[in-house]
């Protein structure tokens, strides 16, 4: 009786192996077929990125205000010097929706320029003469450091200097402005306007002869709290725009926004473009 109890249990120990073998065996299978030790998911680490590191909170700007002064991509080129004498430029022909905006003389110094400059995100080529600015040339450094940059308009804003001085004339009253804007705002100016607009083949030899990269007139202007086209009733991409320091800076500046607007433009720096 006892041979036949412990036949049993070798027979009963017997097949509880085979079949705990058939399970691991079935279990192993499982794995190696669905699970590949060679595929990349058995194995792979998945890796997070680093934490960025955000700093100076304070002058995060929204995108459509980074965007108002953007050049993406320039397709278009300024005329090289020729003949050694400076180029005129009044436009920029570009695809691009951008304007160009310059402010001149520098006779009206009041705080509520600054706030209007920095509420409408507008940065500007300020094109400033020596007799308008003298009294407070420092004033002009709040929109520098806001952006703008300082460029020439003689020391005299002779509007006749094209017929009433000659070439040595032209050269003193361009290189001496430029001579003493870089004394006070730390960079020498690179585009000239001359007063009034007019030019002459010996004007534009002189600026170029102090380092004028060109001389800059407009197509359009600001004036007297309305906008003035020489070509058409609208801006256009690539335009200049001409405006002044005067008493009435507001009105001027809120009929060249709601014209760039309209014309669904927004604002770019001459000296970024050329």
């Amino acid at each position: 009786m006892k041979e036949i109890i412990k036949s049993s249990h070798s027979k009963l120990y017997f097949i509880i192996c085979c079949i705990s073998a058939t399970i691991i065996c079935t279990f192993l299978s499982w794995i190696l077929f669905a699970h590949p030790l060679n595929s990349d998911k058995t194995f792979k680490i998945k890796k997070f990125p680093k934490p960025t590191t955000v700093t100076n909170l304070a002058v995060t700007r929204r995108p459509e205000v980074i965007k108002a002064n953007m050049i993406l991509a320039p397709d278009y080129s300024l005329p090289p010097i020729q003949n050694d004498m400076a180029p005129v430029v009044y436009r920029l022909l570009t695809n691009q929706k951008i304007v160009f905006l310059g402010i001149d003389d520098g006779m009206f110094k009041d705080q509520s320029v600054i706030d209007i400059m920095q509420q409408n995100n507008i940065k500007a080529s300020l094109f400033l003469t020596k007799s308008a600015i003298s009294g407070n040339p420092d004033f002009f450094k709040q929109l520098t450091a806001q952006g703008s940059f300082v460029e020439d308009h003689t020391i005299s804003h002779d509007t006749k200097m094209v017929t009433d001085e000659d070439y040595s004339q032209q050269k003193a009253d361009i290189c001496g402005m430029a001579d003493y804007e870089e004394l006070h705002y730390g960079r020498r100016p690179t585009l000239f306007r001359p007063p009034g607009g007019a030019y002459s083949d010996s004007l534009r030899q002189a600026a170029a002869d102090c380092g004028m990269k060109a001389i800059i007139t407009w197509v359009a202007k600001a004036n007297g709290g309305l906008m003035q086209y020489q070509i058409g009733d609208k801006l256009r991409p690539g335009d200049v725009v001409l405006m002044h320091f005067r008493p009435e800076f507001a009105s001027d500046m809120k009929s060249f926004v709601e014209a760039m607007k309209n014309s669904g433009l927004h604002t770019a720096l001459l000296e970024d473009a050329i």
